[in-house]
Protein backbone atom coordinates (compact mmCIF):
# COMPACT_ATOMS: atom_id res chain seq x y z
CA UNK A 1 0.00 0.00 0.00
CA UNK A 2 1.27 3.79 -0.82
CA UNK A 3 2.02 6.00 1.64
CA UNK A 4 -1.53 7.95 1.32
CA UNK A 5 -1.05 11.84 2.09
CA UNK A 6 -3.83 12.75 4.67
CA UNK A 7 -5.29 16.32 4.28
CA UNK A 8 -5.50 17.78 8.58
CA UNK A 9 -7.51 20.48 9.23
CA UNK A 10 -6.30 23.45 11.82
CA UNK A 11 -7.78 25.70 14.34
CA UNK A 12 -7.53 29.36 14.02
CA UNK A 13 -5.40 31.05 16.46
CA UNK A 14 -5.06 34.42 17.16
CA UNK A 15 -2.15 34.97 14.93
CA UNK A 16 -1.36 31.91 14.14
CA UNK A 17 -2.68 28.44 12.94
CA UNK A 18 -2.22 25.33 15.45
CA UNK A 19 -3.42 21.38 15.82
CA UNK A 20 -3.13 19.19 18.51
CA UNK A 21 0.05 17.12 18.45
CA UNK A 22 -2.28 13.18 18.54
CA UNK A 23 -4.04 14.32 15.43
CA UNK A 24 -0.62 13.91 13.60
CA UNK A 25 0.94 11.00 15.35
CA UNK A 26 -2.23 8.84 15.41
CA UNK A 27 -1.80 9.25 10.84
CA UNK A 28 1.96 8.45 11.06
CA UNK A 29 1.28 5.53 13.24
CA UNK A 30 -0.74 4.00 10.39
CA UNK A 31 2.06 5.39 7.80
CA UNK A 32 -0.22 7.85 6.52
CA UNK A 33 1.62 11.03 5.49
CA UNK A 34 0.04 13.83 7.68
CA UNK A 35 -0.35 17.39 5.91
CA UNK A 36 -1.61 20.41 8.02
CA UNK A 37 -3.89 22.22 6.17
CA UNK A 38 -4.13 25.98 6.30
CA UNK A 39 -6.97 28.59 6.17
CA UNK A 40 -6.85 30.45 3.09
CA UNK A 41 -9.47 32.11 1.31
CA UNK A 42 -8.16 31.48 -2.30
CA UNK A 43 -10.79 28.77 -4.10
CA UNK A 44 -9.06 27.35 -6.96
CA UNK A 45 -6.11 27.31 -4.23
CA UNK A 46 -8.22 25.59 -1.71
CA UNK A 47 -9.03 23.46 -4.85
CA UNK A 48 -5.09 22.37 -5.53
CA UNK A 49 -5.25 21.40 -1.56
CA UNK A 50 -7.64 19.08 -1.87
CA UNK A 51 -5.99 18.26 -5.09
CA UNK A 52 -2.91 17.41 -3.36
CA UNK A 53 -4.26 14.64 -0.89
CA UNK A 54 -5.65 11.34 -0.47
CA UNK A 55 -7.81 11.70 2.19
CA UNK A 56 -9.19 14.62 4.53
CA UNK A 57 -9.35 14.65 8.30
CA UNK A 58 -11.88 17.22 9.73
CA UNK A 59 -10.77 18.20 13.12
CA UNK A 60 -12.78 19.22 16.72
CA UNK A 61 -12.94 23.09 17.82
CA UNK A 62 -14.94 25.89 18.36
CA UNK A 63 -18.71 25.79 17.90
CA UNK A 64 -20.11 26.33 14.24
CA UNK A 65 -21.96 29.22 13.03
CA UNK A 66 -25.18 28.57 12.85
CA UNK A 67 -25.84 31.15 10.14
CA UNK A 68 -24.63 27.86 7.82
CA UNK A 69 -27.75 26.45 9.01
CA UNK A 70 -30.22 28.97 8.90
CA UNK A 71 -30.35 29.33 12.56
CA UNK A 72 -30.25 32.24 14.98
CA UNK A 73 -27.61 31.83 17.94
CA UNK A 74 -28.62 29.90 21.19
CA UNK A 75 -27.75 31.65 24.26
CA UNK A 76 -25.58 28.77 25.06
CA UNK A 77 -23.61 28.93 21.68
CA UNK A 78 -20.23 29.30 22.36
CA UNK A 79 -17.19 30.89 20.34
CA UNK A 80 -17.79 30.22 16.64
CA UNK A 81 -14.80 30.56 13.28
CA UNK A 82 -16.86 32.02 10.89
CA UNK A 83 -13.60 31.87 8.79
CA UNK A 84 -12.66 28.26 9.29
CA UNK A 85 -16.42 27.35 8.53
CA UNK A 86 -15.97 29.05 5.18
CA UNK A 87 -12.91 27.72 4.60
CA UNK A 88 -13.87 23.94 5.60
CA UNK A 89 -16.95 24.14 3.38
CA UNK A 90 -15.41 24.43 0.04
CA UNK A 91 -12.75 21.65 1.08
CA UNK A 92 -15.56 19.17 1.62
CA UNK A 93 -17.09 20.76 -1.43
CA UNK A 94 -13.89 19.59 -3.40
CA UNK A 95 -13.06 16.15 -1.07
CA UNK A 96 -16.73 15.04 -2.00
CA UNK A 97 -16.80 15.73 -5.67
CA UNK A 98 -13.47 13.92 -5.71
CA UNK A 99 -14.95 11.19 -3.31
CA UNK A 100 -11.56 10.88 -1.57
CA UNK A 101 -12.10 9.01 2.26
CA UNK A 102 -13.29 11.92 4.98
CA UNK A 103 -13.25 11.38 8.18
CA UNK A 104 -15.17 14.47 10.58
CA UNK A 105 -14.64 14.39 14.45
CA UNK A 106 -16.59 16.07 16.63
CA UNK A 107 -16.57 19.55 15.09
CA UNK A 108 -15.52 17.79 11.70
CA UNK A 109 -18.77 15.73 11.96
CA UNK A 110 -21.14 18.53 12.26
CA UNK A 111 -19.54 20.57 9.28
CA UNK A 112 -20.52 17.17 7.84
CA UNK A 113 -23.84 17.28 8.36
CA UNK A 114 -24.59 20.62 7.99
CA UNK A 115 -23.17 20.50 4.64
CA UNK A 116 -24.89 18.06 3.50
CA UNK A 117 -28.17 19.87 4.82
CA UNK A 118 -28.49 18.50 8.13
CA UNK A 119 -28.62 20.52 11.48
CA UNK A 120 -27.41 20.40 15.24
CA UNK A 121 -28.23 21.18 18.43
CA UNK A 122 -26.60 24.17 19.54
CA UNK A 123 -26.20 22.90 23.00
CA UNK A 124 -28.26 19.46 24.04
CA UNK A 125 -28.08 20.39 27.36
CA UNK A 126 -30.86 23.52 27.12
CA UNK A 127 -32.71 21.98 23.87
CA UNK A 128 -33.50 18.49 24.32
CA UNK A 129 -36.48 18.31 26.67
CA UNK A 130 -37.40 14.72 28.71
CA UNK A 131 -34.32 13.10 28.10
CA UNK A 132 -32.34 12.44 30.90
CA UNK A 133 -28.63 13.22 29.18
CA UNK A 134 -25.68 11.53 30.13
CA UNK A 135 -22.61 13.53 30.54
CA UNK A 136 -20.97 14.49 27.83
CA UNK A 137 -18.35 17.12 27.84
CA UNK A 138 -15.23 16.44 30.22
CA UNK A 139 -14.46 18.43 33.32
CA UNK A 140 -10.63 17.95 33.26
CA UNK A 141 -7.57 17.08 30.05
CA UNK A 142 -7.24 13.43 31.20
CA UNK A 143 -7.71 10.79 29.05
CA UNK A 144 -10.45 8.65 30.20
CA UNK A 145 -13.99 6.75 28.51
CA UNK A 146 -16.70 8.77 29.51
CA UNK A 147 -19.75 6.58 27.92
CA UNK A 148 -20.95 3.58 25.94
CA UNK A 149 -21.59 4.10 22.32
CA UNK A 150 -23.88 1.65 20.65
CA UNK A 151 -23.20 0.74 16.96
CA UNK A 152 -25.64 -0.01 14.47
CA UNK A 153 -25.10 -3.79 12.84
CA UNK A 154 -25.88 -2.88 9.34
CA UNK A 155 -23.36 -0.04 9.14
CA UNK A 156 -19.86 0.91 7.80
CA UNK A 157 -18.69 2.07 11.52
CA UNK A 158 -19.91 -1.60 12.70
CA UNK A 159 -17.38 -3.57 9.98
CA UNK A 160 -14.85 -1.34 10.97
CA UNK A 161 -14.66 -1.85 14.88
CA UNK A 162 -16.64 -5.19 14.77
CA UNK A 163 -18.18 -4.45 18.26
CA UNK A 164 -22.09 -3.53 19.23
CA UNK A 165 -21.00 -1.56 21.86
CA UNK A 166 -17.83 0.53 22.51
CA UNK A 167 -16.63 3.06 25.13
CA UNK A 168 -15.15 6.33 24.13
CA UNK A 169 -14.04 9.79 25.12
CA UNK A 170 -16.25 12.30 23.92
CA UNK A 171 -16.02 16.08 25.12
CA UNK A 172 -19.26 18.14 23.20
CA UNK A 173 -22.16 20.80 23.99
CA UNK A 174 -23.55 20.42 20.54
CA UNK A 175 -24.66 17.16 18.36
CA UNK A 176 -26.40 15.95 15.04
CA UNK A 177 -30.06 17.16 15.54
CA UNK A 178 -31.47 16.61 11.88
CA UNK A 179 -29.58 13.99 9.60
CA UNK A 180 -28.33 14.97 6.48
CA UNK A 181 -30.10 13.02 3.12
CA UNK A 182 -27.82 10.85 2.10
CA UNK A 183 -26.43 10.06 5.56
CA UNK A 184 -27.42 7.77 8.01
CA UNK A 185 -27.02 7.65 12.12
CA UNK A 186 -24.43 4.43 12.74
CA UNK A 187 -24.39 4.27 16.31
CA UNK A 188 -25.98 6.35 19.49
CA UNK A 189 -25.40 7.15 23.00
CA UNK A 190 -28.05 5.22 25.80
CA UNK A 191 -29.42 8.96 25.79
CA UNK A 192 -30.44 8.82 22.27
CA UNK A 193 -27.33 11.23 21.29
CA UNK A 194 -26.11 10.58 17.63
CA UNK A 195 -22.71 9.42 18.12
CA UNK A 196 -21.85 8.80 14.06
CA UNK A 197 -22.97 9.61 11.21
CA UNK A 198 -21.82 8.09 7.62
CA UNK A 199 -22.52 8.83 3.75
CA UNK A 200 -24.47 6.38 1.62
CA UNK A 201 -23.39 8.12 -1.44
CA UNK A 202 -19.85 7.51 -0.58
CA UNK A 203 -17.21 4.80 -0.01
CA UNK A 204 -15.55 6.14 3.32
CA UNK A 205 -17.34 9.29 4.23
CA UNK A 206 -17.74 9.02 8.18
CA UNK A 207 -18.51 11.79 11.27
CA UNK A 208 -17.71 10.85 14.91
CA UNK A 209 -18.71 12.55 17.91
CA UNK A 210 -16.16 10.66 19.79
CA UNK A 211 -12.65 11.23 19.57
CA UNK A 212 -10.59 8.13 18.61
CA UNK A 213 -7.38 10.17 18.32
CA UNK A 214 -7.09 10.08 21.99
CA UNK A 215 -7.00 6.86 23.03
CA UNK A 216 -5.46 5.18 19.63
CA UNK A 217 -2.52 3.96 21.32
CA UNK A 218 -4.52 2.01 24.36
CA UNK A 219 -7.67 1.15 22.81
CA UNK A 220 -8.37 -1.37 19.85
CA UNK A 221 -11.91 0.35 18.41
CA UNK A 222 -9.83 3.60 18.00
CA UNK A 223 -6.97 2.18 16.00
CA UNK A 224 -9.22 0.03 14.19
CA UNK A 225 -11.07 3.58 12.75
CA UNK A 226 -7.83 5.23 12.24
CA UNK A 227 -6.66 2.54 10.39
CA UNK A 228 -9.30 1.55 8.46
CA UNK A 229 -9.33 5.79 7.49
CA UNK A 230 -5.52 5.64 6.44
CA UNK A 231 -6.21 2.42 4.01
CA UNK A 232 -9.18 3.81 2.53
CA UNK A 233 -7.06 6.94 1.65
CA UNK A 234 -4.48 4.21 0.33
CA UNK A 235 -6.58 2.41 -2.17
Amino acid sequence: MKKPLIGITTFIGKNNLEIPKRFIDVISSEHGVPVLLPEIENEDLIEAQVDSIDALLLTGGDDVDPALYDQDPHQKLGNVEPERDQYEWKLIDFALKRDIPILGICRGSHMLNIHEGGTIYQDIYSQIDGTELIKHQRNDSKEHFTHKVTIKKESKMYDIVKQEEIFTISNHHQAVDKVAHGFHVAAKTNDGITEAIESTDHAFVIGLQWHPEERYHTDESSQNIIRSFVEAAGK
